[in-house]
């Protein structure tokens, strides 16, 4: 690729790195890569940490994103990898994947945290990076939005777990229904509260 605004001068691409999902009990860690397009009046209007949109809004962006980013790829962490690992290796080890999952290895890579997963490329750590960095921002969009619609999913096979509404975290209506049912395969079992019920 080529910047227009530097004929013949090649654009560093820049792949943005967010997951969703570390903290349920349930359902997979969703991490996605992102590498937008930076020419001018390419930009995608609204990016921001996809905790502070709306769902909506984060269903659009989402559309749009994945319509106009020039590389992305989506990596879904499932629960048993995460029992194996531990959810920090688990989410590092998603990262890591979904880096190289791009078309190309990006020139720099910048991931929304304080740690940085192994990669055959530079890369930076970020606090706050979805809040910051479109790229990142971008990411998170896609795998909350990703992450959302497989407990949807998983909420039609499961459904006296309400996946639909808590997404797996731990609420106090997950909790009482962990109880009373037990859990089901896609419960963390090396979570606490699920361990306790095993």
């Amino acid at each position: 690729m080529t910047d227009s605004r530097a004929p013949g001068a090649k654009v560093a691409r820049l792949a943005g790195v967010d997951e969703a999902g570390r903290g349920p009990l349930a359902g997979p860690v969703v991490v996605a890569a992102v590498v937008l397009d930076t020419r001018p009046g390419k930009a995608i209007k609204g990016l921001d940490d996809s905790k502070r949109l709306g769902e909506k809004q984060r269903e659009a962006l989402f559309d749009q994103v994945r319509e106009r980013a020039l590389d992305y790829c989506i990596i879904e962490v499932q629960a048993d990898e995460i029992d194996r690992l531990n959810i920090l290796a688990a989410t590092l080890e998603g990262m890591r994947r979904s880096v190289l999952g791009l078309s190309s290895l990006p020139d720099n890579v910048l991931v929304d945290g304080n740690r940085l997963p192994e990669l055959p490329c530079p890369a930076q750590a970020l606090v706050g990076g979805d809040g910051l960095e479109p790229a990142i921002s971008a990411a998170s969009i896609l795998a909350k939005v990703h992450r959302d619609r497989l407990m949807l999913q998983y909420h039609d096979r499961w459904p006296g777990y309400g996946f639909d509404r808590h997404k797996g975290y731990p609420t106090t209506a997950h909790m009482a229904q962990l109880k009373a049912l037990g859990p089901c395969p896609i419960h963390r079992r090396s979570f606490a509260p699920v361990r306790a019920l095993i």
